[in-house]
């Protein structure tokens, strides 16, 4: 069985940079720690360095844990990452009324998105497990 790629080192690498407000974490799945990230600034700048050679494995984990499939998740992420109030990245899931409902809230005032951030790589993994 061959393994896919649903993950990509070079975003995350793109990601890390600004890894020290957890954005690399939560791509990889790991919105725990992406939280902890954010509020410590890649806990305190140290953890951020770390992560530079840790972000191999945290991709092979997300290509491992995670359902390639039709929905993309380098694509998801860049939507969500810089057009998230805007509700694209649901919009290209096909959730069309909530992009529009985030589109007129600005991403249902920035909740819906931290929401997102949390839960899209589950929510991506259930789409294309159902188209499976």
């Amino acid at each position: 069985m061959q393994q896919q790629d649903t993950h990509s080192k070079t975003i995350g690498y793109l990601l890390w940079i600004f890894g020290f407000l957890g954005a690399h974490r939560f791509y990889y799945g790991k919105p725990v720690t992406g939280t902890i990230w954010f509020l410590t600034f890649g806990l305190l700048f140290v953890g951020w360095i770390i992560d530079l050679f840790l972000i191999p494995s945290m991709d092979k984990e997300a290509d491992l844990r995670f359902t390639a499939g039709e929905t993309d998740y380098t694509v998801s992420w860049i939507l969500l990452t810089f057009l998230g109030v805007f509700g694209v990245h649901r919009m290209y899931m096909g959730k069309w009324i909530t992009g529009i409902i985030y589109l007129c809230t600005g991403g249902l005032f920035l909740i819906g998105v931290l929401y997102d951030f949390w839960t899209l790589n589950t929510q991506i993994t259930l789409k294309n497990s159902e188209r499976s």
